[in-house]
């Protein structure tokens, strides 16, 4: 009987370990300010994946612990905002609808082409930190490929203050607004989406573009300024929220 009660505590204490070496983020849906730019002049339909309804990464660190963030809609609030202040019109297209049944310029297909995470215990530093890579690709009304391009963003948070599952959070949200600022900043020089608006391209034309937040399109480097400047309410700083 005494056998049997210790076993059953030390499955308890086991449980209990394991229970406090795992945890989870669930994102809620980001604010995008609306940036001080004109609107570019095309209607588009925005068809957002399945996947961004309930996008979960999840990440053992070897030995520690481990990290399941669950982004939910966060991606598609994320670029239904975006591209409402970036665009005239916009219709939002799930992966269900056919693209035949509606009228538009150009059609936009966001998806996720990688998402990494950094923790204290894998960087030994007080920072917590995400790595987006989003994929754009943009195809004319009558569905020819316009462009294909690669967006990777970042944001890091400190420890300090918050719990881990607030910071990591924290740093998911700032690395959507990286995203934010150049698309924002770049989406027509990087897809000459505006072109599209005159009518269909004529096939086979593919435009691959790839863009990283280090580099404008024509390789200058971005100053932090330029990127606070695009938004009427605090730009991307950590200190803003």
């Amino acid at each position: 009987m005494i056998a049997i009660t210790r076993s059953t505590v030390a499955i308890g204490l086991l449980a209990m370990a394991l229970a406090g070496c795992s945890s989870t983020v669930t994102m809620d849906e980001p604010t995008i300010p609306a940036p001080r730019v004109e609107k570019i002049p095309v209607d588009v339909a925005l068809r957002l994946p399945e996947e961004f309804d309930h996008f979960v990464h999840t990440e053992e660190i070897l030995g520690k612990e481990a990290w399941t963030i669950d982004l939910g809609r966060s991606n598609s609030a994320f670029f239904t905002q975006l591209f409402g202040h970036l665009f005239d019109s916009v219709q939002v297209l799930g992966p269900e609808d056919d693209a035949r049944d509606f009228v538009f310029d150009a059609l936009i297909e966001p998806s996720i082409d990688g998402f990494e995470f950094s923790v204290p215990t894998q960087s030994k530093t007080e920072t917590y930190a995400v790595w987006i890579r989003y994929r754009i690709q943009v195809f004319d009304r009558a569905g020819n490929s316009a462009s294909n391009w690669t967006v990777s963003a970042y944001g890091k948070t400190q420890k300090e203050g918050l719990v881990g599952s607030d910071s990591l959070k924290r740093a998911a949200v700032l690395a959507m607004r990286d995203a934010a600022a150049l698309i924002i900043m770049q989406m027509d020089k990087a897809t000459q989406i505006s072109s599209l608006a005159d009518g269909p391209i004529a096939p086979p034309q593919v435009e691959t573009t790839v863009a990283t937040l280090a580099q404008d399109a024509d390789g200058g480097e971005l100053e932090a300024e330029d990127m606070k400047g695009i938004f009427v309410i605090g730009g991307i700083d950590d200190d803003d929220e």
